[in-house]
């Protein structure tokens, strides 16, 4: 069947929009019940110790408070680690609230109280007093350092660094030139703009519906059903629209264990919504220490490379993710030698945020090559040019496609790169210095099993559905093109419903898999569908398409034709008659080919290019200019694949200038946990970001070419922001966020 892209590689505006922007989407606090209670969270006042006391008894004399949860009487609930792992979590022992007296993190969750009313409620919250015997936190990364080890047991789905090749210390000492610098990223927090919430409908008998900030619902069903020893069928999970998530949303988060044991307990529905303090008491990207050591000739091209880092875990779980690994695939280097360890600290958990490790790794290596281009005379682009890797070395694999040449080509172009003057400090703009500087972005391009289903009405109009998440990428937008391209409808006549774990189960929307994924899997469907109604018409009496086959067709304005004679045609509302069906149903999986995966590595590219004005006197960074060029294989939607890596550069820049959750050290919690303190971009931050999309066929990588856009956007926009900023002032900072003070020190 010939499938022509009438939708598909367009730009189309989003179908959840209007509901959004009206205010009839609803989210997870959203949701209501008839018999709802309210609950409220009572955060730890230390880091690390042990409760000796908790009274309860003012807040549960106030009218209208029905129970305060603590460890002391909350529900039982399952006894091993195994039932509280998710589908995501790392090795260790999941953190569980309510379990006992110990305080193993600031801020950690002590009590639940729940009232008829938010208002009560948060009212008994501050009626509840806690006594402590307080010990003293241990959170400096630097001061754990030497007590950093190899994690033992590796996380499901994240690669170790692979074996060094060649050898690179000695390699390194024979070069002419040598360069060994440390890197550090500071905490980041992922501050979507929907705070964590579960609303518990406890729906009798226990069955419960739940409405849940999470990136997957299936995870949010499975973690539920695993603690409270629950029925898949007794547990419905609907999350229909999430307000951003950037990865908080991947682990099921500890207002849901809570919303759902009172729900439990009290036989009622609860409602918990986490405060935007209490959103700095869970997941974050961990801060990192880096070492990178190029070696390299006097013309540029590296002989040796070792990429270290040692980064943040809690002492419960190893968090891990792939920070260096990347040096040993993004350019050409005989000799590299990659290591990765962890050190405990008294925080929580670690977890993926936009491009986990690589936005980290990638801006240590990709200051260090443009530390090696100065170092060299060698321009920054021709530098990466000289060391372009054709194949994937650290895995020895060729790529599924890599069109990251056109992008430097592309991206340079436009942005003017060949005008730009070699020495630091030699462009300005009246009393700001300017400063050009580019860097290379990469992630990985992964498929996942995924089932969707796909439904044609006997009005003619299609329904698809799996329980993959919207996070605001336009996932709603691009299946819908996918279905209607396949059936050859117009697109306000297809509806797609997400977020349901009733639906087709799909993967958790994270890792920029999800378009490759569901999107096969609404195409499988549809074709199951068009086989089906092809049957119907082949069928009829006197059909037009009694001899075709199946290959020669094609869907088109409800009709199926001949593609050599497309006046040989039957209406797919005749078909459905003939069949005698009032609709045509299909559900299909996919799976990744195991094969192509032995034999290729798929990866995403990009190269990015920035431009910053630095306040001579004052030290202030403008980033008035950026070009992300991107090669992603096949791209859906141009619209929204532009809005993903708008968002990912703005998110970037974000890192490279103002996010940093500060650790207060001596108390061991997070001091800047707000929006007033905890700088993001704002619109007056932000000033010309420009995407362009390389052409790059890809047909190994996935059954419709896709590659994904939700993490390459971020990757390598702090480090062009950083080379930039040496480009204009002369000054090297490796520790980010790059602030006014590090400027002027």
């Amino acid at each position: 069947m010939a499938t022509p892209s009438r939708y598909v590689g367009t730009a189309q505006s989003r179908q959840d929009g209007p509901a959004k922007v009206t205010g009839a989407a609803k989210y997870a606090a959203e949701f209501t019940a008839p018999d709802l209670a309210h609950g409220v969270v009572v955060s730890s006042a230390i880091a690390k110790g042990r409760i000796t006391a908790i009274d309860t008894r003012a807040a549960e004399a106030v009218p209208g408070v029905i129970k305060v949860l603590t460890h002391e009487n909350k529900p039982r609930t399952a006894w091993l680690d195994y039932n509280y792992r998710d589908q995501v979590a790392p090795p260790g022992s999941p953190f569980r609230a309510l379990n006992g007296p110990e305080i193993v993190y600031g801020g950690q969750p002590v009590a639940l109280v729940v009232a008829e009313s938010f208002e009560l409620a948060r009212h008994g919250a501050s009626l509840v007093k806690v006594t402590y015997d307080e010990e003293v936190p241990n959170t400096d990364l630097e001061k754990n350092r030497g007590a950093a080890y190899v994690p033992p047991k590796k996380r499901s789905g994240i690669k170790p660094p692979p074996d060094p090749r060649g050898d690179a210390a000695g390699a390194f000492d024979k070069a002419p030139i040598q360069l060994r610098q440390e890197y550090r990223q500071a905490i980041e927090h992922h501050n979507p703009m929907e705070p964590h919430a579960s609303t518990v409908v406890y729906e009798g008998e226990g069955k419960l519906t739940i409405h849940d900030k999470i990136q997957g619902v299936n995870n949010t069903q499975g973690y539920v059903c695993g603690v409270f020893n629950l029925k898949p069928d007794d547990v419905r999970v609907i999350t229909p629209y999430v307000g951003g998530g950037f990865g908080s949303g991947l682990r099921p988060q500890y207002q849901l264990y809570l919303a759902v044991a009172a729900a439990l307990d009290l036989k009622r529905s609860v409602r918990v919504v986490l405060t935007r303090d209490q959103m700095f008491t869970f997941g974050y990207r961990p801060e990192t220490v880096q070492t990178v050591a190029l070696g390299a000739d006097r013309d540029g091209r590296l002989q040796a490379l070792t990429h270290d880092a040692v980064a943040g875990t809690s002492t419960f779980e190893d968090y891990q993710e792939a920070v260096v690994n990347w040096s040993g695939l993004l350019y050409h280097c005989p000799n590299v030698t990659l290591d990765y360890k962890l050190a405990k600290i008294d925080t929580y958990t670690p977890s993926d945020m936009r491009a986990p490790g690589a936005v980290t790794g990638i801006f240590a290596l990709e200051s260090a090559m443009d530390e090696l281009a100065y170092a060299t005379g060698v321009d920054p682009l021709e530098l990466r040019l000289r060391n372009y890797a054709e194949r994937d070395e650290g895995e020895g694999k060729d790529f599924t496609s890599k069109a990251l040449r056109a992008a430097y080509e592309q991206g340079a172009a436009r942005f003017g790169w060949s005008k730009r003057k070699a020495e630091p400090r030699a462009m300005r703009d009246g009393r700001e210095l300017v400063g050009w500087g580019m860097a290379t972005g990469v992630w990985e391009a992964m498929m996942m099993q995924s089932s969707a289903s796909a439904t044609l009405m006997p009005d003619g109009k299609l329904e698809l559905a799996c329980s993959t998440a919207d996070l605001g990428t336009g996932t709603y937008t691009i299946l819908s093109q996918i279905g209607a391209d396949a059936l050859g409808l117009d697109l306000d006549r297809v509806t797609t419903r997400l977020g349901d774990t009733a639906l087709p189960e799909a993967p958790l929307a994270g890792g920029s898999w999800t378009a490759a994924s569901s999107g096969a899997a609404v195409q499988a469907a549809c074709r199951k569908v068009a086989e089906t109604l092809f049957g119907y018409a082949r069928g009829m009496a006197d059909s037009a398409l009694a001899n075709a086959d199946f290959a020669h067709v094609t869907f088109a304005d409800g009709e199926i034709r001949l593609q050599t004679d497309p006046s040989r045609k039957v209406g797919i509302a005749d078909a459905m008659r003939a069949g005698g069906v009032a609709t045509v149903e299909a559900t299909e999986t996919v799976k990744p080919s195991m094969l192509t995966a032995m034999r290729y590595s798929a990866y995403t590219h990009s190269a990015v290019f920035a431009e910053v004005k630095v306040d001579e006197e004052l030290g202030v960074v403008r980033v008035t200019r950026v070009v992300s060029a991107i090669a992603a294989g096949k791209i859906l939607n141009l619209k929204t694949a532009r809005s993903q890596i708008l968002g990912g550069v703005v998110m970037g820049i974000g890192a490279a200038l103002e996010e940093e959750s500060m650790l207060d050290h001596n108390l061991g919690r997070i001091m800047n946990h707000n929006l007033g303190e905890y700088h993001v971009p704002v619109n007056a931050d932000i000033h010309d970001i420009e995407v362009i999309f390389v052409d790059e066929h890809d047909d190994k990588v996935s059954p419709l070419g896709v590659k994904g856009l939700g993490e390459i956007g971020i990757v390598g926009a702090a480090a062009a922001v950083a080379n930039a900023v040496f480009h204009a002032t002369g000054k090297r900072v490796r520790e980010l966020p790059i602030t006014i003070d590090k400027i002027l020190a």
